[in-house]
């Protein structure tokens, strides 16, 4: 069957697009097109991305009752991308470029019928109202196919409020500004001189439309590579906002190896995002600040540590924030905003960088930061091997409780050291011969007579003629494990071909009570060893910052010309028991 072509007047739709319309989900559309022989079938597009007649679809809703009124919004932005296809975004522009008020020509792609609806909807609202409405469309459509082509709302909303309030005389620059999202989105104030570039012709075209069409006095969009070709080599902004190309080694590396930006150093060709940010401060004016959006990768890879320590170094960088997961459009990554300022003198530099960690937050939620969530940090502390600008990591470790965590380690230390003097069996000397040189069985045909089966890891007894204790203990022997190492001295268990020494259940216990108090000596000492080393390496910490001091009793007793130091509680009593034990016996 061919396929009929998109016309102005029969324009095509997706599947998420019939979705919308009828107000319900994707999967509900897919599920009509398999139960319905009549839906209709696609007039365009591939296998896994068909295209339907719009017409042709709302004449089936209204058959099956399952549409809702297509308002004149949604059929606007149907008539332009059955016009425009994948160049959606010319077609925006295009719209918004004939709803300013100095009256432009007709573009000659823009059919009648979208003129028709567009002028419609700016009689009923404003032609700045109607824009803006196809912008929210296009983004959202953008974000649902997994793209960062454009800033998200959730991105726009950080920035405007890290930004703050920006002055009535301010100059405003977004060296990457893509449709005027974040241009037109920060700072209030009408007189607001805003400059913004963009490589992308059409976003360039529209963010300028845009602009046009707000209250604004004085907007300026450029069509070209920022990096490669600055369209505004003079402007220096009171305050650079920018959501950079994430990941781009083609940025212009080898064409700008002798560029004067590059006053930090000379980012590596994967280092794109930090060429960004330079060229972002390059266009501060003293005492400007800047706020560019970046994945949180660019905090502590090795190519940038050069770069970020000049940062740090110069009190350039004065916050870091860590935004919640999901607050990206195409991923749940954390992203960060990086705040820089030029400082106005060489003497009023930043001496501390702000870190700010949001990470656990619901990513629509406020964005003031908590009191736990902020931690001021020292240049001197950021200056290491690393130089890491995570958040995160100075967060927690400023609002860490050293003398709660200390305590808690040191009473489990106790605990353990007081259990460990309890577990050791009470063991006398046995018969000179082995116990498996008298009768045994193997446990091939202990698991034969279904006494025995292997669970995970260790075999385990089914029987109470068995105890699983006695079992597993003599398994882990010495005479087993001979056993179970080859002539090359390669050590693999070989359960099946063990012996354990035939006994009566009452012996078999006494055994297991012995082995399973040895396993958990065994497991409790490996416990005190990390104890040991989590205490020391926290108590080390502590005392070198500040966090803890020695206590005036600790003093007194390490003195020497005092008895030595009692021990942690409970484990006199232990030993004391144990010698009362052994001299009963």
């Amino acid at each position: 069957m061919p396929q009929t072509p998109a016309t102005p007047t029969n324009p095509l739709v997706t599947g998420s697009e019939i979705a919308r319309i009828a107000g319900v989900t994707r999967a509900a559309v897919s599920n009509w097109r398999r139960r319905y022989d009549d839906f209709p079938a696609p007039a365009g597009g591939g296998a896994h991305s068909p295209l339907f007649d719009l017409a042709e679809v709302q004449a089936w809703l209204d058959k099956q009752r399952k549409g809702q009124d297509v308002t004149d919004e949604v059929h606007l932005w149907q008539v332009l991308r059955g016009t425009y296809g994948d160049d959606i975004l010319g077609g925006l522009a295009d719209v918004a470029e004939t709803l300013t008020a100095d009256g432009a020509d007709t573009p000659p792609a823009l059919p009648e019928q979208a003129l028709d609806l567009a002028r419609r909807l700016a009689e009923e609202r404003t032609p700045a109202e109607v824009v803006n409405d196809l912008a929210e469309r296009f983004t959202d459509s953008v974000r649902r196919a997994g793209s960062d082509q454009v800033t998200s709302p959730r991105v726009v909303r950080a920035v405007r409020h890290f930004a703050g309030d920006v002055p009535a005389d301010a100059v405003l620059f977004d060296p990457a500004c893509g449709i005027g999202t974040l241009l037109l989105a920060v700072g209030s104030a009408p007189d607001v001189r805003r400059y913004g570039q963009e490589a992308d012709a059409r976003s360039a075209r529209f963010a300028q439309a845009r602009g046009d069409l707000t209250e604004r006095t004085h907007i300026d969009v450029e069509q070209g590579d920022s990096l490669r070709s600055d369209r505004w080599p003079e402007v220096k902004a009171d305050l650079v906002v920018c959501d950079p190309p994430v990941s781009d080694t083609d940025w212009g590396r080898e064409e700008l190896l002798l560029d004067p930006r590059w006053e930090l150093g000379t980012p590596s060709r994967a280092e794109g995002e930090l060429a960004w940010l330079q060229h972002a401060y390059a266009h501060t004016a003293p005492g400007g600040r800047v706020i560019v959006v970046m994945p949180a990768s660019v905090a502590y890879r090795k190519a940038g540590r050069r770069i970020r320590a000049e940062l740090v170094r110069r009190g350039i960088l004065t916050q870091v924030t860590a935004l919640a997961p999901g607050t990206a459009a195409a991923h749940s990554l954390p992203v960060h905003l990086w705040h820089l300022r030029r400082p106005p003198t060489p003497d009023d530099m930043a001496a501390t960088v702000r870190m700010v960690d949001l990470t656990s937050n619901d990513p629509d939620a406020s964005l003031d930061p908590r009191p736990e969530q902020i931690t001021e940090v020292a240049q001197i502390d950021l200056l290491d091997d690393l130089v890491d600008l995570t958040p995160g990591r100075y967060v927690a470790e400023s609002h860490r409780d050293y003398g709660a965590e200390y305590e808690a380690l040191r009473r489990e230390l106790a605990e353990q050291l007081d259990r460990l003097a309890e577990l050791l069996p009470a063991l006398t000397a046995g018969e000179p011969a082995g116990v498996l040189d008298g009768p045994s069985v193997s446990v091939a045909d202990l698991v034969r007579a279904g006494l025995v089966e292997f669970g995970d890891p260790e075999p385990v007894s089914t029987s109470d003629q068995l105890d699983t204790d006695f079992l597993q203990g003599f398994l882990h022997g010495t005479a087993n494990s001979r056993r179970s190492t080859s002539a090359s001295g390669t050590f693999r268990l070989d359960s099946k071909g063990a012996r354990i020494p035939q006994m009566d259940i009452t012996a078999q216990r006494r055994y297991g009570s012995a082995f399973r108090a040895l396993k958990e000596f065994e497991e409790r000492s490996r416990r005190v060893t990390e104890l040991t080393r989590q205490i020391t390496t926290l108590a080390h910490d502590a005392l070198s910052t500040g966090a803890l001091r020695p206590t005036t009793d600790l003093l007194v007793m390490r003195s020497p010309c005092r008895p030595r130091p009692r021990p942690l509680p409970g484990v006199g009593d232990c030993r004391h028991r144990n010698r009362q034990a052994r001299s009963e016996r």
